[in-house]
């Protein structure tokens, strides 16, 4: 019976992850852990380590399929993720020195005020006015933005992928797509330090779990990241609103 619940728990957990970073970047941290602290008793440090190794495999697959399809801007991305990396190191720190600073909620409703948002205003931008902002431009506002999101993001520990999504759409006026594939990209090596570290510190998660969510997550991810590539924007929109509003409903019921 106890295997039974495991195997549910991580497969649907795996599921709400790997549709949320296939269609819209969303960090699995956000789905996965609650649920394993909710219904399996994972320690919560523990929890977040599983997440965040079961996010690396769904967002560097995820970011395959972007990139196959010619949705992913590597050179702005890997000039944002340097920024993201540091100051989310500086945001960290900061937040150490400010009490009660966290706002653990904020990634639950980011995730379903942005469902919403995708839903009555959806991203129309095509490649061809991406096109049109200049390479030095881009690069500058890459830098710029990757520093907010680095520093709110390691300020109050939550909304990366969101964040990520939010300013590459609205911000920096990437096409929806582009925008997923190269959020994802960012995703999967941030993803990856944080799974270290928690492995580093907390030691070896339980196998088992680990494993199912891994697998669970990477396949409900490259599902995602295939039907995105093939919709129309519209439908994308749509999909990814709904998507993002359920998980951010399913997220704040379990947490």
């Amino acid at each position: 019976m106890e295997l039974l619940i495991t195997v549910v728990v991580t497969f649907f957990a795996g599921m709400g992850a790997g549709l949320g970073t296939g269609f819209a970047g969303m960090s699995a941290a956000a789905v996965i852990s609650p649920m394993l602290i909710s219904f399996l008793d994972i320690q919560p440090y523990m929890a977040v380590g599983i997440a965040l190794s079961s996010d690396v495999l769904a967002s560097a697959i995820s970011a395959y399929t972007y990139g196959k399809n010619k949705n992913l801007d590597i050179k702005n991305g890997l000039i944002m993720m340097a920024s993201v990396l540091a100051f989310t190191v500086v945001g960290s720190y900061v937040s150490s020195l400010v009490p009660s600073s966290t706002m653990g909620n904020f990634s639950v409703f980011m995730t379903f005020l942005l469902g919403i948002k995708f839903i009555v205003r959806p991203v129309m931008t095509t490649k061809e006015s991406m096109a049109k902002v200049s390479a030095k431009k881009r690069a500058v506002q890459s830098v710029i933005c990757g520093i907010m999101i680095g520093f709110i993001c390691g300020f109050i520990g939550a909304g990366g992928g969101m964040m990520m999504l939010l300013i590459l759409t609205s911000v920096l006026g990437y096409e929806l797509k582009t925008a997923v594939g190269t959020s994802v990209f960012i995703m999967a090596f941030t993803a990856f330090t944080g799974a270290v570290s928690h492995f580093v510190i907390g030691g070896v998660p339980n196998l088992l779990v680990w494993v199912l969510c891994v697998v669970f997550t990477l396949v409900w991810a490259r599902i995602a990241a295939v039907f995105a590539n093939k919709a129309q924007p519209k439908t994308l929109n749509r999909a990814t609103g709904i998507v993002l509003v359920i998980l951010g409903i399913a997220v704040f019921l379990f947490s």
